[in-house]
């Protein structure tokens, strides 16, 4: 059973690359806040009617990002939510402002090798087929972690452990965090 005090949270927003394990976190940080756990992927397909990979084919990168960012605004201003947003989402700036305003921020931050390992075989990433996904995880990282970092309370390393754990230590630092202040 969570504790009361945790109601007292605002909602708890993941942000990180691709194959960083935001949902599956998620899921298990949702699990032990006894809260709603949303994918603002998975709400964008679920609004539209659409998969992300023919939303990208058929309006574009911009054209999903305008989805997403109406997502977003309409998920951050619901409560008592944990929310796993998709790895581009902070590329625009007013994601980023309705993330560090309306929320906790937890960076998952993943060596490009674990999220290589961790997406090889899915087809429903868009930008990963190419010639060299490798070498296109490096490249969406190196423009993307400034973002990650300017927007997160917390930044938290996931090649450490079990995604349960992580989610362990995510509330940890947290209720310790608002326990200081």
């Amino acid at each position: 059973m969570p504790s009361k005090e945790f109601n007292t949270l605002p909602n708890i927003y993941l942000v990180g690359p691709m194959g960083a394990g935001k949902t599956t976190v998620g899921r298990h940080l949702a699990d032990l806040l006894g809260r709603e756990f949303l994918d603002s992927d998975h709400e964008i397909e679920r609004k539209t009617g659409a998969t992300i990979p023919w939303i990208f084919e058929k309006e574009g990168e911009q054209g999903f990002r305008s989805r997403e960012s109406m997502v977003i605004n309409e998920l951050t201003t619901k409560k008592n939510l944990v929310i796993a947003t998709g790895g581009g989402a902070v590329t625009q700036a007013l994601n980023r402002e309705y993330l560090k305003q309306r929320g906790i921020v937890v960076y998952l931050y993943t060596p490009v090798e674990i999220q290589l390992q961790r997406t090889y075989r899915d087809k429903n990433r868009p930008l990963l087929q190419v010639a060299n996904p490798e070498q296109k995880l490096r490249d969406l990282l190196q423009v993307r972690d400034p973002f990650y970092r300017e927007v997160a309370h917390y930044v938290i390393e996931t090649n450490q452990g079990a995604a349960r754990d992580l989610a362990q230590h995510i509330l940890q630092l947290i209720v310790s965090k608002r326990d200081v202040e």
